[in-house]
This record gives structure tokens, C-alpha cells and sequence, in this order.
């Protein structure tokens, strides 16, 4: 038997054959549970990050757009390409969208507000982009426009 603690790329093969091989008294279903869960909790852990990471891009530009350039642009699209991979490989994930989004929020105005130096009140409390938008391709907000 190979042990979880001992060598664990050794034990998720060795769990990998057991399962293939029909052997399901055989498992460590304990540590086989809490891998699982644990792969579950970084997917929603990864939504959470992208939708942050781009939404202190989109407020970046927003309020910063003297300073726009295309590192800035490079990772918007990066992270709307991630999210949208992400929800095609687990589309399970869309039912706690609405909810990472709002969460994500708070977050990114914290990151927006130490990238850019300015102070946390100048960023509204309230996402001012919708889900949507955030996740449009073609979207990227114009302080001018919007004022």
C-alpha cells in the first residue's frame, strides 16, 4: 500500500489503478475525498482570482487612461480568455459566477488601489461594469464616456 503522506504522485497513481482496475475496497477514500474536494475549491479559488485580476485592470483603465498601454490590454484579454476556458471546462462553475463576481470586487479595488496609488475613494464601492460587459471581449470602459 502507498502511502498518501509518503510519496503523493505515487499514491495518485496507485488510486488511478485501483479505480481502473474496479478495486474500490482497495482506495484511500478519505484522502481520495479530500483531493477532490480540494481540486473543486481551487477552481472556484482560480474564478475568483481571474475576475479580480480583471477587474483591477478594468478600473486601471478606467481611471487611469494617461497610463494605458498594452500590458494592461494583454492581460484583460488574458484573463477573459482564462475565465472563459475555465467555465467551458467546468461549466458547473456559472452557477457561482454572479457570486465570485461580486466578491472579486472588493478585491480588485484593493489591488486597482495599490497598483495605481490613488486613493480606495476614488474607485466606486459598487462595480461600475456588469458582468457582461466584464467579460466582453470588445469592452473597455471610457472614464470620458461614462462621466
Amino acid at each position: 500500500m502507498i502511502r498518501y503522506e509518503q510519496d503523493f504522485n505515487a499514491w495518485l497513481l496507485h488510486t488511478i489503478r485501483l479505480i481502473q482496475q474496479e478495486k474500490f475496497a482497495a482506495i484511500d477514500k478519505e484522502h481520495l475525498i479530500e483531493e477532490l474536494e480540494g481540486m473543486s475549491k481551487s477552481q472556484q479559488h482560480e474564478l475568483l482570482n481571474r475576475l479580480r485580476v480583471l477587474l483591477a485592470h478594468l478600473l486601471k483603465w478606467q481611471f487611469q487612461p494617461t497610463y494605458r498601454c498594452n500590458s494592461w490590454r494583454r492581460t484583460i484579454v488574458e484573463q477573459r480568455q482564462q475565465i472563459r476556458d475555465l467555465l467551458e471546462d467546468s461549466p458547473s462553475l456559472k452557477h457561482r459566477l454572479t457570486e465570485k463576481f461580486v466578491k472579486s470586487y472588493t478585491d480588485a479595488v484593493e489591488y486597482a488601489t495599490a497598483e495605481t496609488g490613488l486613493p480606495i475613494t476614488q474607485f466606486p464601492t459598487v462595480c461600475p461594469y456588469n458582468l457582461v460587459q466584464t467579460l466582453d471581449h470588445g469592452f473597455y470602459p471610457d472614464r470620458e464616456k461614462q462621466a
